[in-house]
């Protein structure tokens, strides 16, 4: 079992490593390089995440799922998004390149859920088992910032050699993949109907007000998330921060740290403390991003960066365990991909659109008014801080539960 757990870290490794490897410089590398991208297209580009996100179900449950083994077309989907990696890197043209985006992004989403679901599957107790061989994942990440710090691809304008990085770890993933352990369908996901499929069944879920107010809570709570994502590398290195991808690493070291210490957190401060912890700590970051520089304020801007962990765990892994509590062994798996069908697929869809609109708003020809830019997600993060205060009701698992049936 040890062998087939580090295969499997490994797997997770190299799942994170790819994407951590091209996906944090992005927005840098549109609007310093050979593109000269606007924020719009930025926006734009970064929106290939959240259409992954709401097509990853249907590739996933409607062909994946029901008719190939789960390492296969894991394999399958990294060797083609290897060449559409390849493909981004001598893009000449911004439209070339948001194709091989769009469609590398339609690729990989859905192969987030399949690594999650071989793993699964080969543990005998994936409660325990899970969380070590995950954070393989989180340390994939934080190795592929780190590298692109080291080598001084945003400082030396060659960020073209972060996609091409990425292309060569999904051939070797994609390789890889085919030696992983055999997960054919099981016999209930053959037969799954569409409506199970999109996790449509935890529609029900939404009787309770107390998780209504959860759930819209965080699709809202998405919308300044989005601006972290599309626009703080860009950010740090139009300040003159040296090796900003590096330093953004420390915000999945903080995630790894915090997550160890989930289960004795969660037991001590409860849901509300916790996911309102969570929200509190997205203003905070957006406050310290709009007050921080390369100088002085420096200390701010690594604050903001590692607070990356309490607003991740403290909300998302919060969420998922919320949302698990409430749903029942029934619903367990639909209502886990309904919440992040609506998180990375709704909610970031819309905040894509508002953030690129916003950067493009507070730039002028002297280039952007980033205290302007931060200090807009961190009044939004307000605003959805206090409805959740004021809105959410909580009632215990059980009972809640039982009146969703």
């Amino acid at each position: 079992m040890t062998s087939t757990l580090s295969r499997l870290g490994a797997m997770m490794f190299l799942q994170f490593f790819i994407w951590g490897a091209w996906f944090v410089t992005l927005g840098t590398y549109l609007v310093q390089g050979p593109l000269q991208a606007s924020a719009g297209q930025v926006a734009t580009a970064f929106l290939s995440q959240s259409i992954g996100a709401i097509v990853a179900p249907f590739l996933v449950g409607l062909i994946a799922d029901r008719y190939f083994a789960a390492q296969r077309i894991l394999a399958v989907l990294h060797l083609a998004g290897a060449v559409l990696m390849w493909g981004a890197s001598v893009a000449t043209t911004f439209d070339t390149f948001a194709a091989c985006v769009m469609g590398y992004m339609l690729l990989f989403m859905p192969t987030l859920g399949l690594a999650n679901s071989i793993a699964m599957r080969h543990m005998q107790v994936p409660e325990k088992q899970f969380p070590p061989v995950r954070v393989a994942g989180s340390i994939g990440w934080i190795i592929a910032g780190v590298l692109i710090g080291w080598l001084g691809w945003e400082q030396a304008h060659r960020l073209e050699l972060t996609f091409r990085m990425a292309a060569g770890a999904s051939l070797v993933l994609g390789l890889y993949a085919l030696t992983l352990p055999h997960t054919p369908p099981l016999e209930q996901q053959r037969n799954a109907k569409l409506g199970q499929i999109l996790g449509l069944d935890a529609l029900r879920l939404l009787k309770s007000r107390a998780y209504l107010v959860f759930f819209l809570a965080s699709i809202a709570i998405c919308i300044p998330l989005s601006f972290y994502y599309n626009f703080t590398n860009p950010y740090l290195n139009d300040l003159g921060v040296r090796g900003a991808a590096g330093l953004q690493s420390l915000g999945q070291v903080s995630e790894v740290l915090l997550m160890l210490a989930m289960p004795f957190l969660f037991a001590r401060l409860g849901v509300k403390a916790m996911l309102a912890l969570g929200m509190a700590a997205w203003v905070l970051r957006y406050v310290l991003f709009a007050y921080g520089d390369a100088g002085g304020g420096f200390a701010l801007l690594v604050l903001g960066i590692v607070l990356h962990g309490i607003c991740y765990d403290f909300f998302f892994v919060t969420g998922q365990i919320y949302t698990d509590a409430h749903a029942g062994p029934a619903f367990r798996s639909s209502a886990q991909g309904f919440i992040t069908l609506a998180t990375y697929g709704v909610g970031m869809l819309i905040g894509t659109f508002l953030s690129g609109a916003v950067v493009e708003h507070y730039t002028t020809a002297a280039g952007p008014d980033w205290q302007h830019i931060w200090l807009f997600p961190a009044g939004v993060a307000f605003v959805v801080l206090v409805a959740f205060l004021l809105l959410f009701r909580d009632k215990p698992a059980a009972q809640t539960a039982a009146s969703t049936h």
